[in-house]
């Protein structure tokens, strides 16, 4: 799979681009605050919808227009050619999927697969448990696009429960009814969603595991933990994991009350690296929470095209310059021949890999690119 060509209107800085790209390395050159992100960040948008650097819509619309336009065309391993756009207005947005607006976000997206690897993923295993919940969130909704519809349900009853939570609790006596119809609905999704995450972790584990172990010189070894809010076990059927959840609400029916919050669920859910038996986030140095890092994201690439037959698209916004030269000739060897990548970067100076050499470079200043 890679994108071959794309069209942005009004997006960001982008006035107007129009623009084609090979099934290679294509590197974005140019200064900060130019549209090297920019750019990087629509063809995110055209995979997921949303932008991982805002939640705000908003402020994808260039400068005093109506509405911002992404549009873009993938070539499958089959030579099968799919166009894709994307319309972003003040109040909403609509996606087109082979000119047909897709009714449901979740029909849309997995048709482009892309990987992306920016400075703030290193910090991925350091970083705060919503980092991680949003790292599997992503990458298994493409593969499994049902289950982007199950997370959508939980987190829209969710919002119900927190609610009515908050209601409750400024109450003498509180009348539960409505909550437990709610805890009901909440757990049939949350048993669904465990269930697709503990599925996706096995397929994580076994392609991060050995990568990590030939990206530190096999001298360490990977192991990654969910934790679960609840007690659970990873070879739980749906219906057992919903009779737990259900359980452990019932338990904890008052304290929620008082709380005035739902405290348990996938929401609440964290992933645990261990280096050799030792916590990486509480234990391991900068360089093997790198390598932690580096290892997840290129797990990615092999995890979906061993699940859709098709390599993801590599998204590298400006990381190469934060990893050292060992870290950094592995990434590169990693793609080199195999997937369509694009990097962004203020200069390739110091970065001696053929891979570059062989690479169509771009330089953009002030949303505008030549080539």
């Amino acid at each position: 799979m890679y994108l071959n060509h794309l069209q942005l209107k009004n997006y960001r800085n982008y006035d107007q681009l129009d623009i084609p790209f090979e099934n290679r390395v294509n590197v974005i050159i140019g200064e900060n605050a130019q549209g090297k992100t920019n750019l990087l960040e629509a063809i995110y948008l055209l995979a997921f919808t949303k932008s991982y650097r805002t939640s705000n819509d908003r402020e994808l619309i260039y400068w005093n227009k109506e509405f911002a336009k992404i549009s873009g065309t993938i070539i499958k391993s089959d030579n099968k050619n799919i166009p894709m756009e994307l319309i972003f207005h003040k109040n909403g947005k609509k996606a087109k999927l082979n000119r047909i607006e897709q009714k449901r976000l979740s029909e849309y997206i997995g048709a482009l697969n892309v990987v992306m690897f920016a400075p703030e993923d290193l910090s991925l295993v350091k970083g705060s448990p919503q980092m991680r919940r949003r790292f599997i969130d992503m990458e298994l909704g493409q593969i499994e696009p049902l289950y982007l519809y199950h997370l959508g349900q939980y987190q829209k009853v969710l919002k119900q429960r927190n609610h009515l939570l908050k209601q409750l609790q400024h109450q003498t006596e509180p009348d539960t009814t409505l909550l437990f119809v709610l805890t009901q609905q909440l757990v049939k999704h949350a048993a669904i969603i465990l269930k697709k995450r503990f599925v996706f972790l096995q397929l994580l584990r076994k392609w991060a595991i050995p990568i990590h172990f030939k990206i530190s010189r096999e001298q360490e070894y990977l192991k990654i933990i969910y934790t679960s809010s609840v007690e659970v076990l990873e070879d739980d059927d749906e219906e057992k994991l919903e009779n737990k959840y259900l359980e452990a609400f019932l338990q904890i029916e008052r304290n929620e009350i008082n709380r005035g919050l739902t405290l348990i669920g996938p929401h609440r859910d964290d992933l645990i690296f261990y280096i050799n038996d030792k916590d990486v986030k509480l234990y391991g140095s900068q360089g093997q929470q790198r390598t932690t890092a580096l290892s997840l994201k290129l797990a990615e690439i092999d995890l979906i095209y061993d699940q859709t037959n098709e390599f993801p698209i590599l998204l590298l916004d400006d990381v190469l310059s934060e990893l050292d030269d060992f870290r950094q000739s592995h990434l590169l060897s990693t793609i080199q021949g195999k997937v369509q990548t694009f990097v962004s970067t203020t200069t390739v100076d110091g970065i001696n890999h053929n891979t570059l050499e062989e690479a169509s470079i771009y330089s953009v200043q002030n949303g505008v690119i030549t080539f």
